[in-house]
């Protein structure tokens, strides 16, 4: 995972606790799943531009 072993994991999880707080990060790991979905999303299918280019080419 990114070249990070267990306790990277570990202190980034324990930092991310104390800087936002139990609360807030389901919050977070919603928002980005839904950013990462649209981005995954984008990059699957070509939108009109995408496909316009290709036709002018």
């Amino acid at each position: 995972m990114f070249g990070l072993g267990w306790p990277e994991v570990g202190v980034i999880a324990i930092v991310a606790l104390l800087i936002f707080g139990p609360k807030k990060i389901p919050e977070l790991g919603n928002a980005l799943g839904k950013t990462l979905r649209g981005f995954k999303e984008e990059l699957n299918t070509p939108n009109d531009e995408t496909s316009s280019e290709k036709e002018q080419e």
